[in-house]
């Protein structure tokens, strides 16, 4: 089982291969911000990873990361599988925003259906 750290949080094992944004929800506990419901449009569920940064990402996180200027600066949780140990940092809580509400759930597997590319250097 992978070990995923949320900053501030705590250390948790994470089934294998379970969605980043569904592992800081229901595991960690932490309120994360998923507006467009996790299909890689709106960049709120965005995180830091301090360790364990994937090496890969889907062609969809690389296009909205591209248009918004994040591209290496944030990654999006929506888009990642834990099927590795890592450390995150959460960027955008419901509670930061006071919006109240998360965003429409998650699906269990990655939305849009993934195309993985190599993270640009």
């Amino acid at each position: 089982m992978p070990r995923l750290e949320v900053e501030g949080v705590g250390i948790f094992a994470i089934s294998d291969g379970k969605r980043l944004v569904l592992a800081i929800e229901e595991d960690a506990g932490v309120d994360i911000l998923h507006r467009c419901g996790s299909y890689a449009k709106c960049t709120t569920c965005r995180v830091e990873y301090l360790e364990g940064e994937p090496e890969r990402m889907t062609k969809a996180e690389l296009e909205v990361l591209e248009k918004r200027s994040l591209l290496g600066q944030v990654r999006l949780s929506c888009q990642a599988l834990c099927d590795h140990d890592m450390k995150v940092r959460v960027l955008i809580t419901v509670t930061s925003t006071g919006d109240g509400v998360p965003g429409g759930k998650p699906e269990p597997e990655i939305t849009p259906p993934p195309e993985w590319v190599e993270k640009p250097a």
